[in-house]
């Protein structure tokens, strides 16, 4: 192995191993990274900064041996559309995809390209995936878990707010999960004793209406599902709950980073992390299809205790002890 690896250096590039070239090659291999938020959005920054470092740590340096293609859609259908067929006519090796509106156009463009998605509760039911054991296509990815653990949500905001008689759920009915996560925190409110109003938004002056029409009634909070909407209007759903003093949780941590009362979901920067793992397999032969979904095992329950106080809510300190962290 030495000897063949020093006649290598001797005759130069050409004498190089195949893999060995294709790994030294300046931005030899291709993906496509399409995004449901907005290039302006600290969280995707964060996200891909978070992707981009698990690539590193498996060799793959931007601009050296792989080059990335950046696409950030937000909520915006047109561009998503647009963003989908412009990587697909890239022909990258895969595309990693965020968000459910992101995944299904892309599924229109191509039967072909291996897509790696995050964020996605039901990928069956979506059809994006035969099973999540083996996808058989060419879309595999992480998903945030199971549809039924949505109606936890709303017991740990009942538990922060006692006094909580009725909940209202923010949610984008053009995302099929979504409905199913409604259905899911519903059956949990019934349990509880707690009436559950599904409120669908499509823009900000829906939000605005939602939330204003909900709080003129004593006992409500808010469960908000994370989707493109809420997630580039997620400034004006913190000022409004923080205004009109309401109680809300979220399945994401930097909604509770950014002032909201609670968050409790996956690591979602991890998955990022660990969706490079799946980017370096296909690049190296392996089919989506045989690359099972992969669901967390671990769930991050983060409490605005500044937020809290400004409610007048006296957090349980058995609710405390179970947080992960606690904002002062």
């Amino acid at each position: 192995m030495r000897r063949r690896y020093f006649i290598a250096l001797i005759g130069g590039a050409a004498g190089w191993p195949l893999v060995a070239r294709t790994q030294q090659s300046p931005a030899s291999q291709r993906i496509g990274v399409l995004m449901g938020l907005s290039n302006d959005d600290p969280t995707g920054q964060r996200y891909v900064a978070s992707f981009k470092r698990g690539l590193q740590e498996l060799g793959w340096i931007e601009g050296q041996n792989l080059h990335i293609h950046y696409r950030w859609v937000a909520d915006d259908t047109e561009r998503i559309r647009a963003s989908a067929e412009e990587l697909v006519n890239l022909k990258p090796n895969v595309i990693l995809a965020h968000s459910g509106l992101t995944v299904a156009q892309l599924q229109r463009q191509t039967r072909t390209i291996p897509i790696v998605f995050l964020h996605i509760v039901d990928p069956v039911a979506t059809g994006f995936v035969k099973t999540l054991a083996k996808p058989g296509g060419n879309i595999t990815g992480f998903t945030p878990g199971e549809l039924s653990l949505t109606g936890k949500l709303v017991e740990i905001l009942k538990e922060l707010a006692p006094r909580l008689k009725r909940v209202a759920i923010i949610h984008n009915p053009a995302q099929a999960p979504q409905l199913g996560m409604v259905q899911a925190i519903e059956a949990s409110a019934h349990t509880l004793g707690l009436a559950a109003i599904p409120s669908a938004i499509h823009d900000a002056a829906e939000i605005e209406a939602v939330v204003n029409a909900f709080a003129d009634v004593p006992g409500g909070g808010f469960v908000v599902l994370a989707n493109p909407i809420t997630n580039r209007h997620r400034a004006l759903i913190l000022k409004l709950m923080a205004d009109r003093r309401l109680p809300a949780i979220y399945p994401f941590r930097y909604f509770a980073d950014e002032g909201g009362l609670v968050s409790y979901g996956v690591d979602a920067a991890g998955q990022f992390y660990q969706a490079a793992t799946y980017v370096d397999s296909i690049i190296k032969g392996a089919k989506p299809a045989d690359l099972p979904v992969q669901q967390p095992t671990k769930f991050e329950l983060v409490i605005n205790l500044k937020t809290a106080r400004a409610l007048n809510l006296n957090i349980p300190p058995s609710l405390v002890a179970r947080a992960d962290e606690v904002i002062e």
